[in-house]
C-alpha cells in the first residue's frame, strides 16, 4: 500500500523566519507523519536552528498540540520559538 502525501502551510515566526527569511512556506509530508517533523526537516535545512528544537511550540489550525499530534492535509502549522523582548 503506498503512502499518500500530505501538503501543510507552514507559518514561520522569530527565529524560523530569520532563517528561512520567509513567512510561510507549503511543505510536502507522508500521511502520518508528525507535527514535531515539520521541526526537524527545517533544522535540516537550516541547522543554526537546533539550538530551538526542544523548546518549541506546535500549533495546528491556531490550536497548540503535542509534538506527537499527526499532521492532516490542509492543515497550517505553526511553530513557536521562545520570543524574548523588552
Amino acid at each position: 500500500m503506498s503512502t499518500s502525501a500530505i501538503t501543510v502551510t507552514v507559518k514561520l515566526f522569530a527565529a524560523y523566519q530569520e532563517a528561512f527569511d520567509l513567512s510561510e512556506l507549503v511543505l510536502e509530508f507522508p500521511e502520518g507523519t508528525p507535527v514535531k517533523a515539520v521541526c526537524d526537516r527545517l533544522i535540516a535545512e537550516r541547522p543554526e536552528l537546533a539550538k530551538w528544537r526542544d523548546i518549541t511550540r506546535f500549533g495546528i489550525n491556531l490550536i497548540f498540540v503535542e509534538p506527537e499530534t499527526l499532521l492532516q492535509n490542509g492543515d497550517e502549522v505553526v511553530l513557536i520559538p521562545p520570543v524574548s523582548g523588552g
